[in-house]
């Protein structure tokens, strides 16, 4: 198979095999009868419908090679993907045979897609396809019957994609060429070469470097069974790996910051509101990055995305520790007005006696001394309470975010990309 690549390389850019006997006039005399013996020179809608029976078999095997220039878009909520890519089909068509040397040597012959029989091959996953701004409408034939057709495709595929791991992801999307006339008993497809062809191949001629890196071209074949009917598959599967240090800069790290800041905000006095303030707005940024992340994931995912575990726990993380300050705030506004309440209701108790009673308040000093005394206790313990609460809350807090984002980083890039 590789001499018919290599012919048609040469056959490209203008190579002709002509006899040395032959001058220009006899060449040119030689093209156009073998032109007019092909049947060319005129629509003959039966050859450009009659398909080529090859001796051996009943069925026309048609080989297929796919390899991928460019990926321009990949859009994660409609579930498509773009490619850019180039299909060669390559199959034998016995009418278009002929002896070189009754031809002045002429071994291959360009001819219009239209004015022969080719095998209609369709895309099944096809949302959108365009022909290239520069394809050539025409095919390639060699003296051995061997046809050669080139399209340069713009496609948009549905592709179900697995975000479970997004942006730590690695996406498989199929292409699957097939005929919706030809059944598996007159035409089979099958592959030009072997899958490292068309991976090396499709990374020296891909040209766009942007979010996705291109990593392996695969295929396998399939059949399918349509009522009574069984049709030949070829499975081309383009495997793509996400380059994810924008998200990380711009979605993850922030998201990590915040993280750290509320824990940082533990060593702020609890006793004013700044501390409750500055972690409200912590969790109003959150809720504003899991908006945005809600317009990139699709809605109807069947597995919740590791993103979106992450940012939710943090979410409630700073949502409990609000919560907690509150808690704190209250417990230590209690035992400051219990403070404040003693002096007072020790001097009512005071300068309500007369006197008469003053001797005898001298006799039950004993009593408003540890009345007094239990008054200054009360406050002291709800402070104590409050600190307690505290640093015990920050010690579980920083533990339960340890253990959290060493299980997640372990799930979300450790098992996507295990080190080799």
């Amino acid at each position: 198979m590789y001499q018919y690549w290599l012919m048609f390389s040469l056959a490209s850019v203008g190579w002709l095999s002509a006899d040395e006997d032959c001058d220009f006039s006899d060449y040119t005399t030689a093209y156009t009868n073998l032109y007019t013996s092909l049947g060319l020179d005129k629509n003959d809608v039966q050859m450009v419908n009659l398909r080529s029976v090859p001796s051996s078999h009943s069925y026309t095997s048609v080989y297929v090679g796919l390899y991928v220039s460019s990926i321009t878009d990949v859009n994660e909520k409609a579930q498509s993907f773009s490619t850019q890519v180039r299909i060669y089909t390559v199959w034998n068509d016995e009418f278009y045979s002929w002896n070189y040397e009754n031809y002045c040597g002429i071994r291959t012959v360009s001819a219009r897609k239209d004015q022969i029989w080719t095998p209609d091959l369709n895309i099944i996953e096809s949302i959108k396809t365009e022909y290239a701004s520069m394809e050539s409408q025409h095919t390639l034939m060699t003296d051995k019957g061997i046809v050669f057709l080139l399209d340069a495709l713009s496609l948009t595929t549905a592709c179900v994609m697995d975000l479970y791991r997004f942006p730590f992801d690695i996406q498989n999307c199929n292409i699957t060429l097939h005929s919706s006339v030809h059944t598996r008993e007159t035409l089979r497809i099958k592959t030009i070469s072997d899958g490292k062809e068309f991976t090396d191949m499709s990374k020296q001629s891909f040209k766009t470097q942007g979010e996705w890196e291109l990593l392996a071209v695969n295929y396998s074949t399939a059949y399918s069974n349509v009522f009574w009917l069984e049709f030949s598959h070829l499975i081309f599967t383009i495997t793509t790996k996400r380059r994810p240090l924008l998200y990380v800069i711009n979605f993850m790290l922030p998201v990590f910051c915040f993280l750290v800041l509320d824990v940082a905000s533990f060593f702020i006095d609890a006793s004013g509101l700044e501390k409750l303030s500055f972690k409200v707005t912590l969790l109003l940024s959150i809720s504003v990055l899991l908006l945005i992340l809600n317009d990139t994931l699709p809605s109807t995912a069947k597995d919740i995305p590791l993103i979106g575990v992450y940012c939710s726990v943090i979410f409630t993380l700073i949502g409990i520790s609000i919560l907690e300050t509150m808690l704190v705030s209250f417990l230590m506004s209690t035992g400051a007005d219990t403070r404040s309440a003693a002096p007072v209701e020790t001097t009512a108790a005071i300068t309500g006696q007369g006197d008469g009673v003053r001797d005898s308040r001298c006799v039950d000093g004993n009593v408003e001394q540890a009345h007094t005394l239990n008054h200054q206790k009360t406050p002291m313990c709800w402070t104590r309470v409050a600190k307690i609460i505290d640093v015990t809350f920050c010690v579980l807090y920083i533990t339960t975010i340890i253990v959290f984002l060493s299980m997640l980083s372990k799930v979300w890039y450790l098992d996507a990309y295990p080190p080799f």
